[in-house]
């Protein structure tokens, strides 16, 4: 049996994963009830990162219960779809990198090129390292991540293959976990993180696509 239609009378499970258009949909129910003086600023900015948070029906019905216009919320879930593979890009960078934060921080993120040998520390301080929009100079590169009473993390998309290798000094490296899968392709990169962690941490984080920013003024519809 397929999926309920949007008039459907057949009850919806709370339990079934969101789309990102009912997110939005939700949102613009915060918007027009914060409009009409029903929420203060600060509920909405609440309201609207729980939304945006949301990964289930469930979690979302509680955010409009008490509004008048909750039954405007999501009438049915999106069809499951296959989860796409990002391409992977491979272009002509660096054969060598780094990136440094003593007593400071440092990031990279966005669209890069990642070299085939990247060396990130952290010393009293924070790297972020996030490959998610990255391109890479080579098929595998190394990251070498150094952390010293500091914090190295790097955020790997769902199409690049991890493989964590090192040990903790009274610290701890950790690969990432399985609440987001791999989604691998015949040209997936391999990222080898060699990490090295002395009274602090490297940690491999998988995630999906980086959802784009919105400020107050686009979620109060201003711009």
């Amino acid at each position: 049996m397929g999926l309920p239609e949007p008039h459907s009378d057949q009850p919806r499970r709370a339990d079934l994963r969101i789309s990102d258009a009912d997110r939005h949909e939700v949102a613009d129910i915060l918007r027009e009830a914060a409009g009409e003086g029903r929420l203060e600023i600060d509920e909405l900015e609440e309201r609207l990162e729980e939304a945006y948070k949301a990964k289930t029906y469930a979690d979302l019905e509680p955010i409009t219960s008490d509004l008048p216009v909750a039954g405007r919320a999501p009438a049915r879930p999106a069809a499951p779809a296959a989860v796409p593979a990002v391409p992977a890009v491979y272009g002509q960078g660096d054969q060598t990198g780094s990136a440094s934060a003593i007593l400071s921080s440092v990031e990279r993120k966005g669209v890069w090129m990642v070299p085939q040998q990247l060396s990130v520390s952290a010393v009293l301080g924070d790297a972020n390292i996030d490959l998610r929009e990255a391109q890479y100079s080579a098929r595998e590169v190394v990251i070498s991540a150094t952390s010293f009473l500091g914090s190295v993390k790097v955020t790997v998309p769902q199409n690049v293959h991890v493989i964590v290798e090192g040990n903790g000094i009274l610290g701890d490296v950790s690969a990432p976990s399985a609440k987001v899968p791999e989604v691998l392709t015949d040209d997936s990169p391999v990222v080898r993180v060699r990490g090295t962690a002395v009274l602090g941490d490297v940690t491999v984080k998988r995630r999906g696509p980086r959802a784009p920013k919105r400020t107050l003024r686009q979620h109060l519809g201003l711009e």
